[in-house]
Order: C-alpha cells, then sequence, then structure tokens
C-alpha cells in the first residue's frame, strides 16, 4: 500500500520507530534526573565551613591557580602517586603553581588494594620528595578503581603496611574515602586517624572528620571543566590550630 507516493511502514516498523522513541526520551530523562537531583551538591553553610579548597590531578589538566586564589579557593589537595611505580605527570607543575598563589597544600596517593603497602609508601615519598606540604599526605582508599575479589584483610594488612611506614618516617596521615569505604576498612582499623570524606549529603558522616568533599562538578576560576569542591571542618581559629599542627601528634 502506497501512501502519498511512498509505501506505509509496515506496523513492526512503526513500533520499532516508537520505541526507540521512547527509549531516547527515557535516558534523556535519567540523564536530566541524574544532573539535577544525584549530582546537584549539598548546602554547605559558608559561615560554619568558610574555609574552602579543591583537589586537582593531572585530568584537570592546566590550571590558573592565581584565579582560583582570587576565587576563593584557601587550599589545596594534589595527586602525587597511585600504587607502586605510577606518579601523577603534574604534580610538581601543579605544587608550584599552588605554592606561588599562596595555597595551603598537601599531596594525595591513589592505595591499590592488591599492592605491596610499604612499596606504595615508598613511591608516595618518592613522588612528594621534600616539599612542604601544610596539610600533610593524604591516602585515597576507595573501592572505585581497584579490583574486585581481593580479601578484605589483604587490604587491611597492605593499608596498614603503607600507614606504619609513613608513620615512622615522620608523616601525619588523613584518609580520604566516602561512607562505605570508612566504615569497611576504616573505622574499626584506624580509629582517630584525620578523615576527608567524600559526601554528597547535608550530614557528611555519622563520624569526626577534617575535610569534606561535596561536590565533583564544582566551577572555579582559573580551572577548565569540573573540579572537587571541599571545606575544612571548623572555623578560622580551628583553621590557623590545624596549620600549626596543634591538632597532630607529630609533624
Amino acid at each position: 500500500m502506497k501512501f502519498l507516493g511512498f509505501e506505509k511502514p509496515r506496523a513492526d516498523v512503526e513500533a520499532a520507530i516508537d520505541f526507540m522513541l521512547v527509549a531516547a526520551l527515557l535516558v534523556f530523562a535519567s540523564v536530566w534526573a541524574y544532573h539535577k537531583f544525584i549530582s546537584t551538591p549539598p548546602y554547605v553553610d559558608s559561615e560554619r565551613y568558610p574555609v574552602r579548597g579543591i583537589d586537582v590531578s593531572s585530568h584537570n589538566g592546566m590550571m590558573n591557580l592565581d584565579a582560583a586564589a582570587k576565587d576563593g579557593v584557601e587550599f589545596i589537595f594534589i595527586k602525587a602517586s597511585e600504587g607502586a611505580t605510577f606518579r601523577d605527570e603534574n604534580f610538581r607543575l601543579n605544587y608550584s603553581k599552588a605554592r606561588h598563589a599562596g595555597m595551603k597544600t598537601g599531596a594525595y596517593h591513589f592505595f591499590r588494594f592488591d599492592v605491596d603497602g610499604v612499596a606504595q609508601a615508598v613511591n608516595f615519598l618518592g613522588a612528594v620528595g621534600y616539599r612542604k606540604l601544610d596539610l600533610g599526605l593524604a591516602i585515597d582508599v576507595e573501592k572505585h578503581g581497584n579490583p574486585e575479589g581481593v580479601p578484605p584483610d589483604s587490604i587491611t594488612h597492605r593499608l596498614t603496611q603503607m600507614v606504619d611506614y609513613l608513620n615512622l618516617m615522620g608523616h601525619r596521615i588523613t584518609f580520604y574515602t566516602n561512607r562505605d569505604g570508612y566504615f569497611d576498612y576504616l573505622a574499626q582499623s584506624f580509629p582517630g586517624t584525620p578523615l576527608w570524606i567524600c559526601s554528597f549529603s547535608e550530614t557528611p558522616i555519622n563520624a569526626e572528620w577534617t575535610f569534606w568533599q561535596y561536590d565533583h562538578h564544582g566551577q572555579i576560576d582559573g580551572i577548565k571543566g569540573d573540579v572537587d569542591l571541599n571545606v575544612f571542618c571548623g572555623n578560622r581559629h580551628e583553621w590557623e590550630n590545624f596549620l600549626s599542627g596543634a591538632l597532630w601528634p607529630y609533624e
């Protein structure tokens, strides 16, 4: 059968077209809902948490951290290493830029579940060198990006190896993780260690924390694209005490 010179689509073809349209609308709605609700950052009271910061790696590309500092960024955690051999190619440059901008700096290492802890500590220290780190060293402990199937006791053993080595070398440690990572790997084995928590809830976690990463999609002057946003847990007086080492057992 022809309609205006064209063959009328068969019923099964029409049904397939309808299905694709509905599927496309569902995908669009899912993406919109994700950005509208799931990825929307929580409200962070600037009076309660006045000290703002970011964390970066080579994935953030070239940055103007002087512009970021003028936009209110006061501290920064910079990725230095991962596992036993990987070192972030932009760590030295990002560190130099951060110091020039007057930011308080820290370095972080992505912890690999399947790699010897001492080897990871040695790699971390090799990447950092003798650079001054106002915020000390942070270890990123999370399932995302790690292999599955590694026994929890093996993870804890390797993490303990790394922490013990860094402590013996005189470094203060902060753990970065999310809620699952905290309760799975840290709460029982490392009580009292400073916590940098990733949470998109207005109540980050029912535990003491030092830094809060609350947004993966921040917009900061001098940085193209999204950047992670953080705050320090405390007022400016507490921030100065933190920087002076009053809250730490060792330098």
